[in-house]
């Protein structure tokens, strides 16, 4: 069942039922011109035909003056053939409109009140024929060329039966070649619906040995323009999972590290500890300095890890505020110049206009201390880090510019990913985790804003960041 609904579905039976239907339409269409086309030339050459014997007998009427004596052997032997031959009737009305002929003899005498009988006598001319049914119907007018005026009228009724049969067997013909165009067309869709729909198959197949592991390369199948792409898309998807996978991978692994060297310091110096006797009280107070240095370090690397997944959940809630810009910029120079004092750094804060936006406080504020920081940091004695704020009609900016020592090319790519470091060894004895950018970078997103870096070594690193005024949701 579920195969019979998969078919249904399935490109295939819609290319099937498309092709049919091309195959199907036309051939109905061009079947039907063709009968009505036929019915058509039938009745113009039968009434041609028609139209000039009467036309020959109408004047033979007018030479015999058969209106005024119809006795004439003649023109009733004329009459009688024309009526046999065509299976029809055939009846002359004077302009009293009397019968004085009737094929059928059964109105002779009569009246005859016909709408084209008196639209013969006021125009002259030959009614149009009109199909009653069976029969087809005129009034021919009878008329001398030295009167004006027209003297009779003969109305003549012809059988169409003989066009109606041939039109039956052209339709019974046209439906067997119609019922072979159908079967035809079902079979030529069916191989042309599976040649079209294999290169899609190869496709499936190629992304189904890919996944089961048969595969470890990018799979190909250039057959049409659309399966190109297909397969352009996915190789791309795919080499941006490898790419996560591995990044995965690599997050997985430095964070063992990271978690492991703290733990690794604090057990060889207890076991110093632990394996010594009399040990002086000041040695034993240092130990538990450093043992204290490495839990601190250890909880700073979790917490930092925590605020990650917080991060990078949709439901990571911001606490959105109106602040002015320019205020949360001067406290946090504030606070941290001390830190730049100890190494003659100074701290510089230009304020090119007054900005308030939409922020949350909090994580602003850390996303932005963190770049001052690291600023600080990684800088040379006696530097500088410069802070400025601008904005526009949409977006306020924030640069921390430094006279560090730069950032490698080779590593601008990699600076805001997780635990990744320029100097491994410089990082951890300025007590660095890894995870700051990281989190900045995160910060930004979440207020909408985009964080970029520009760098080079040994001339000092710029963070250029944007951030909307107004925050939506």
């Amino acid at each position: 069942m579920k195969k019979k609904k998969r078919f249904f579905k399935s490109l295939r039976f819609r290319i099937l039922i498309i092709l049919v239907i091309l195959g199907i339409v036309p051939s109905v269409i061009v079947t039907q011109m063709m009968l009505s086309n036929y019915e058509k030339q039938a009745i113009t050459a039968r009434t041609g035909t028609i139209n000039t014997q009467c036309s020959i007998l109408c004047d033979q009427i007018i030479k015999e003056n058969y209106l005024n004596d119809s006795s004439s052997e003649t023109v009733n032997g004329k009459l009688e053939l024309l009526s046999n031959i065509y299976g029809g009737r055939l009846l002359i009305v004077d302009r009293d409109f009397r019968i004085v002929k009737d094929t059928y003899h059964v109105d002779e005498g009569k009246t005859l009140v016909s709408p084209k009988v008196i639209r013969c006598f006021k125009s002259g001319k030959p009614t149009d024929y009109q199909r009653n049914g069976q029969v087809l119907e005129t009034a021919i007018p009878i008329r001398s060329a030295d009167v004006p005026q027209t003297q009779g009228a003969m109305l003549v009724t012809i059988s169409s039966s003989e066009i109606t049969a041939t039109m039956m067997d052209m339709k019974y013909q046209g439906l067997l070649i119609l019922a072979i165009i159908i079967v035809l067309s079902i079979f030529f869709a069916y191989i042309m619906s599976t040649v079209l729909v294999k290169p899609l198959a190869r496709v499936t197949k190629s992304i189904e040995d890919l996944t089961d592991g048969y595969q470890n390369d990018e799979i190909s199948v250039p057959d049409y323009t659309e399966t190109e792409l297909i397969t352009d898309a996915f190789n791309k998807m795919l080499s941006r999972m490898k790419t996560l996978d591995e990044s995965r991978s690599e997050f997985v692994s430095n964070v063992s590290h990271e978690l492991k060297t703290p733990m690794t310091s604090m057990k060889v110096l207890a076991d110093s500890l632990v394996g010594q006797e009399g040990i002086p009280e000041e040695l034993y107070q240092e130990f538990m300095r450093d043992i204290t240095a490495e839990i601190d370090r250890e909880n700073r690397i979790i917490t930092d890890l925590l605020s990650l997944v917080k991060m990078d959940k949709k439901t990571a809630d911001l606490s959105i505020q109106h602040m002015d810009i320019n205020h949360l910029l001067e406290d946090i120079l504030k606070r941290l110049r001390p830190i730049a004092d100890k190494r003659s750094i100074d701290l510089i804060l230009d304020s090119f206009r007054p900005v308030e936006a939409d922020v949350d406080e909090i994580k602003f504020t850390s996303a932005i201390s963190n770049l001052v920081e690291n600023a600080i940091k990684y800088n040379v004695d006696d530097g500088w880090v410069r802070v400025s704020i601008d904005a526009d009609h949409k977006y306020f900016y924030v640069t921390v510019a430094d006279s560090g020592m730069g950032i490698p090319e080779e590593s601008l790519d990699r600076i805001f990913e997780r635990f990744y470091r320029v100097d491994k060894s410089h990082s951890r004895e300025i007590g660095g985790t890894g995870l700051g950018l990281a989190i900045t970078r995160s910060t930004i997103a979440m207020h909408h804003g985009v964080i970029k870096v520009f760098s080079r070594e040994g001339e000092g690193t710029t963070f250029s960041v944007r951030i909307p005024l107004s925050y939506i949701p």
